[in-house]
């Protein structure tokens, strides 16, 4: 079981009507939500594209929650100065995009953002394992356990997500940092899972098709709004 009381729902907006952005964000503001998700794609990481910091600048001007920025980039470096200038509160990057393949290391990625006084994240792969995070848990806010594969919404969630999360929540709490850390869960979030979600030590919720996909979005985030 996580330690942590409330869990944070955080709309995907991958999952919105890409036609009626400012409605949709206005319906995350009168939901209980504290954060929004903004999943960034450049076709190449991933193989989709999404949007970019000209857009979440836009939609600063629309809202005061905790603006989650995901990097499912091939480059998260080029992109951390437009994104915190847009207006980001956290950003996460993908641990797969830095340790083996990329110009700088993922601490470098990590500093910039920290020194902006933003939280950082790493994320993961659903065949990542967690072991290749462990020497940047001091460094980092939160952790995104990825439950489907990155690119596209509307996923199914992977089962074997739930085991993965427990190892995270349980290797946390054994090195007494389980208070410094949360654990992001994204993808495949749906109302007959999410409390096996919290169950394992997820912390925030990330969810798009079922929010925005359901007949009414702010009654579903405030279900999932778990304490």
């Amino acid at each position: 079981m996580s330690n942590v009381k409330n869990s944070i729902v955080a709309p995907s907006l991958l999952g919105a009507d890409f036609a009626n952005l400012q409605k949709e964000v206005e319906l995350c503001n009168n939901s209980k939500a504290e954060w929004l998700h903004l999943d960034i794609m450049d076709q190449q990481f991933v193989p989709n594209l999404s949007f970019g910091p000209g857009l979440v600048k836009s939609l600063r001007h629309h809202s005061n929650l905790f603006f989650d920025v995901h990097l499912m980039v091939s480059n998260p470096f080029d992109m951390l100065i437009p994104f915190i200038n847009a207006g980001a509160d956290g950003i996460s990057f993908h641990i797969e995009a830095t340790e083996s393949r990329f110009t700088f290391p993922p601490k470098i990625l990590i500093n910039m953002i920290k020194k902006n006084n933003l939280k950082c994240g790493l994320a993961l792969k659903p065949k990542t394992p967690f072991s290749i995070l462990k020497k940047y848990l001091e460094f980092i806010d939160y952790i995104v356990v990825m439950s489907v594969e990155p690119g596209f919404g509307g996923q199914s969630f992977i089962p074997s997500t739930i085991e993965k999360i427990s190892e995270i929540n349980e290797y946390l709490i054994d090195q007494k940092i389980r208070d410094k850390i949360m654990i992001q869960v994204d993808g495949g979030i749906k109302l007959e899972n999410y409390k096996d979600v919290i169950s394992a030590g997820g912390d925030i919720l990330v969810a798009g098709s079922q929010v925005f996909q359901s007949q009414n979005p702010v009654e579903t985030i405030n279900k999932m709004q778990a304490s």
